[in-house]
């Protein structure tokens, strides 16, 4: 599979993944996202930090200060009845009573809140009681009702407080974070469809028409975006009391503000410490539920809520499938550092934006797109990581196999410059060639293991020689081979060190014959030939290139080792080569000649020279003269 078809799978899987993730979360599965969300939720809130709320509702607490006076928790119904009476008298627009009145008292208490409730416009909380396994939708049941909530029943205030005021279902909903994230607007039994509290307070304040749309709810002519089940996101403004609060005591003292009443929405509802409506929040760790309420309520009159309707699931579903694909795409895009910035700046702006849209009233999910984008990219990244080792592994080997046959220096140049001698170039250089002599007649007579042995040790030589003196095996002729000095580029020592090659290879050779069991030692014999001139280098095949050089100067060089087998010496050198290398002799090496020379196929003569070593071993076998 070529790694094209590899990417556009990987691409293909990660976009299925991200849809599965979507559909999963949006079908009610993968909860612990939840969990995830409304941590993510909290964190954004606290960025943006904390905001001053429309003036719209002031809060009146029954808080520990009026616990404390009257001696007892609920507030007994004639002291509410006397916190209502106040006040009306100021003439709020509408008084929202945040309390469970389901429970008949004291009947002068209960009596005496009725005529109280009839002064003024009034809405009083009920509770809806789901099932103890789950809310459930009915099975079979269609239109946008269906997905709302439904209840086993609701707890209604008395007749005796209904019959005076409207009514709302106060729940709200508060996920698996204990957070309240959203409050749902309407609810249902199996034959029966409620308001919530802050939506009947809101169109009670408005008095305003409400209209049931398919995904969204209207009061008025203004649309009010709910989420895909009729619920209201919430954002909270700040921490508890950022919302006009005043406790219920200054009614009873006398002290409370008319300003602080009249033309408002006035909420009633319990903020007593251990009183069990309180809730957690980005800004308090408890938060009375009466505030909770009054935070839907502004967001339902101002119409500043934050957004999260159909159309931004659909973004979210969007960003779940399109995200880890761009970032898949961007890793393959680049195995490299490039890639991995890229990808990481990719994120980064997709945070930063999530952040900013949720600052600015609209609500991204965050989990679920993490959820999406998170598993492939980190697996699609360790495949990468793996593969790049793997890759890297077989670089390594193939470096160690080139470095069997290339010169360090020839390394390190096409490393550099991998176009190095597409195109031939013409000029000076030293030319080394060896050959075995009688190793033909030897590989008649002894084994195949024993033969590759043999070869081994005598490539080994070779390879030694070439590298120490830097130059460039261009390849093993069988029992010989063919060494050049001048590349990557021509150097003013090519023709020494090519010199000092020969003579090394001499040496080494001749030792190394000595020391064979004579069976096979006497059988063999070597020849070499040197010369300096003018060459033609180039890279030759297509899929599988080696370096090589052409012309004369090679042709000579070849052809010196007949010279020397035909003079009895083993090394042939050309005086171009001595001269190029400013070469005199030395001490422990004996240079005879000089010797003009014919070489077959070539008009003209070649001054030659022969070099032998003073300190060699003797060899008591006649030096083989055939010419493999």
């Amino acid at each position: 599979m070529t790694r094209r078809v590899q990417i556009l799978v990987a691409l293909a899987l990660t976009a299925l993944w991200g849809a599965g993730i979507y559909a999963a979360h949006a079908g009610g599965h993968l909860r612990f996202l939840d969990r995830l969300e409304a941590t993510l939720t909290d964190w954004r809130t606290q960025v943006r930090g904390v905001q001053r709320p429309p003036d719209l509702v002031t809060i009146v607490a029954i808080d520990d200060t009026v616990v404390k006076r009257g001696g007892s928790y609920p507030l007994p119904r004639a002291d509410l009845a006397r916190v209502v009476d106040t006040i009306v008298q100021f003439k709020p627009k509408v008084v929202a009573i945040d309390l469970l009145l389901v429970d008949r008292s004291a009947a002068i208490g209960d009596a005496t809140l009725a005529n109280t409730l009839a002064t003024g416009p009034m809405v009083l909380a009920a509770a809806a009681i789901f099932p103890s396994a789950s809310e459930t939708v009915e099975a079979g049941s269609a239109g946008p009702l269906a997905v709302l909530p439904q209840a086993e029943r609701f707890l209604l205030p008395l007749p005796a407080f209904a019959d005076h005021a409207e009514v709302g279902i106060v729940n709200v909903a508060t996920g698996q974070s204990g957070s309240p994230l959203s409050v749902p607007m309407l609810f249902r039994t199996r034959d029966k469809v409620e308001l919530s509290f802050p939506l009947r307070v809101a169109a009670r304040a408005l008095d305003k028409p409400l209209t049931i749309a398919s995904d969204h709810l209207m009061l008025g002519d203004r649309t009010v975006p709910t989420d895909t089940d009729f619920a209201l996101p919430i954002t909270y403004y700040g921490p508890r009391r950022t919302i006009r609060t005043v406790s219920a005591q200054s009614i009873f003292d006398g002290t409370l503000n008319r300003a602080a009443i009249e033309n408002r929405i006035v909420v009633i509802g319990a903020a007593v410490a251990g009183g069990g409506d309180l809730y957690p929040t980005p800004f308090d760790s408890l938060m009375p539920g009466v505030e909770v309420v009054s935070t839907a309520i502004t967001h339902l009159i101002a119409g500043d809520g934050i957004v999260r309707d159909r159309r931004v699931h659909i973004a979210d579903a969007l960003a779940a499938i399109l995200l880890p694909v761009l970032l898949v795409g961007l890793l393959a895009w680049r195995r490299s550092a490039l890639g991995i910035m890229a990808a990481a700046t990719v994120m980064i702006a997709w945070a930063g934006l999530n952040a900013f849209a949720f600052t600015h009233g609209v609500w991204l999910n965050a989990a679920t797109t993490l959820a999406a984008a998170v598993p492939p990219v980190a697996i699609f990244a360790g495949v990468q990581l793996w593969a790049g080792a793997r890759r890297t592994q077989h670089l390594a080997a193939k470096s160690r196999s080139l470095a069997q046959f290339q010169a360090p220096a020839v390394q390190e140049w096409l490393a550099r410059d991998p176009n190095f001698l597409s195109k031939p170039v013409r000029q000076d250089a030293a030319i080394v060639f060896i050959d075995l002599s009688g190793f033909t007649s030897l590989s008649e007579r002894i084994g195949p293991d024993a033969l590759r042995e043999i070869l081994q040790a005598f490539h080994a030589l070779i390879d030694k020689a070439a590298v120490d003196c830097g130059g460039m095996i261009t390849g093993f002729l069988g029992d010989g081979a063919m060494i050049l000095f001048g590349l990557p580029a021509a150097m003013p020592d090519d023709a020494a060190r090519a010199l000092k090659c020969a003579i090394d290879l001499h040496r080494g050779v001749e030792h190394w014959i000595a020391s064979l069991p004579s069976a096979i030692g006497g059988q063999l014999g070597f020849k070499i030939g040197a010369h300096f001139g003018e060459i033609v280098a180039s890279r030759l095949g297509e899929s599988h290139q080696h370096i090589t050089a052409t012309g004369d100067t090679v042709n000579v060089a070849s052809r010196l080792m007949e010279v020397a087998v035909q003079n009895d010496a083993r090394l042939a050198l050309s005086n171009t080569l001595l001269d190029t290398a400013d070469f005199h002799g030395a001490p422990d090496g004996v240079l005879s000649g000089p010797l003009p020379a014919q070489i077959r196929g070539r008009s003209g003569v070649v001054t030659v020279w022969f070099w032998r070593d003073r300190d060699g071993p003797s060899h008591t076998a006649a030096m083989a003269e055939m010419i493999d």
